[in-house]
């Protein structure tokens, strides 16, 4: 295993060390013998585009499957609904079901279980990162066309699972009735009673997880140890101001969770409907992170799989990511290779002075943490 420094600098826009060192070994399948004329290919094998030949016969795969199961994809997040409109119009053979879009990533492993063998279940995951180290057996490898453009830092090394868009942990708010907060201790206060959310439960969702990792950092404390940031919310529950409900565009929009923990470029969407709403990333230490795309190892469809792999890892659809306000993986090769779209890039906001990201034994041992403080600190 690789170590990397636990405190990493953005640069040229991305966390080249965002999620983490994952190099892991030992876990791909055999690799697919590449495909000869007149030979059908084994999709759920195939480890890269060599396997079906060439990009046209991948397509060609996948539109005889004529399905692709997606899970777990607010279309209001990141630019998934753009995202998906643009692949059901270029491959208006396949036909995309989209299950439960507000579902945590532990929920996504769930449904992949419960659904094994069936058409139903999720060709495709959409993860934080750890939920997916801790289920590297629910993914098959697979490395897309563009994989030398992708930052070590951001791929497990045999391709079971590769970070593809992140951003900052910030705080949205409604400016109309709530000061902006300037620093952690701000949101214990009295202005903000009943008022302060997180996106999801950190035991199960990457936002809240990485919620509790930024209290964690801005109360003095490190990655390999999330009990301060425990210890905040703890705070902020007994100071009756921590609610507990899940975050959506709904509950914003009514005004049901009016202060918000949760990645920028999530938090920066809701301004577009509500000039109140403000988001700030504050300053010191910040903390960033990448969600991780993955392929069912029993997908149902598994040269549709592969296809949406490699859509998402292309110029189009990380220039889309990029629309949406999050950090492509690519983003560094694509601005040196000049198909970055600049101006999106330069709208981007500031990256704090000093970032962290979490090493794959600080999430892991962070979420045993979780697991075992959480519920009673918050109770």
């Amino acid at each position: 295993m690789a170590h990397f420094p636990r405190r990493a600098r953005f640069g040229a826009g991305i966390a080249l060390a965002a999620t983490a060192a994952f190099v892991l070994t030992g876990c791909a399948s055999g690799t697919a013998a590449p495909a000869s004329e007149g030979d059908a290919v084994d999709a759920a094998a195939a480890t890269s585009l060599a396997d079906f030949g060439t990009f046209e016969e991948l397509e060609a795969a996948a539109k005889a499957e004529g399905a692709l199961n997606v899970i777990a994809l607010p279309r209001d997040w990141a630019n998934y609904g753009e995202i998906l409109d643009l692949f059901a119009e270029r491959y208006p053979e396949i036909t995309i079901t989209e299950a439960s879009p507000d579902v945590s990533s532990a929920e996504e492993i769930q449904a992949a279980e419960t659904n094994k063998g069936l058409d139903t279940a999720p060709d495709v995951f959409d993860l934080g990162l750890t939920v997916a180290l801790q289920n590297t057996d629910q993914f098959a490898p697979y490395k897309v066309e563009t994989w030398d453009d992708i930052p070590d830092e951001l791929k497990e090394s045999t391709g079971l699972f590769v970070g593809d868009y992140g951003g900052y942990m910030s705080i949205g708010y409604d400016s109309s009735k709530y000061p902006e907060p300037t620093e952690l201790a701000d949101l214990l206060g009295a202005d903000y009673k009943g008022a302060v959310a997180i996106n999801g439960d950190p035991t199960q969702a990457g936002a809240a997880f990485a919620a509790v990792g930024l209290a964690t950092v801005q109360s003095d404390g490190t990655l390999d140890d999330y009990q301060p940031g425990i210890d905040f919310f703890s705070e902020l529950q007994k100071a009756g101001n921590l609610l507990k409900v899940d975050v959506t565009t709904a509950t914003i929009a009514s005004g049901e969770t009016p202060v918000v923990f949760d990645w920028d470029y999530l938090n920066a969407t809701h301004t577009t409907d509500n000039e109140d709403w403000k988001v700030v990333v504050l300053d010191g230490t910040g903390y960033a992170g990448y969600y991780n795309q993955a392929i069912n190892v029993d997908a149902p469809h598994p040269a549709a799989a592969r296809l949406w792999q490699e859509f998402l890892y292309s110029d189009e659809v990380q220039n889309l990511w990029l629309a949406g306000g999050a950090r492509p993986a690519r983003m560094e090769a694509m601005t040196d290779a000049g198909t970055i779209d600049a101006d999106l890039a330069a709208a981007l906001p500031e990256a704090p002075a000093e970032t962290v990201v979490p090493t794959e034994e600080q999430s892991t041992n962070a979420g045993t943490l979780l697991g075992e403080k959480w519920a009673a600190a918050v109770q």
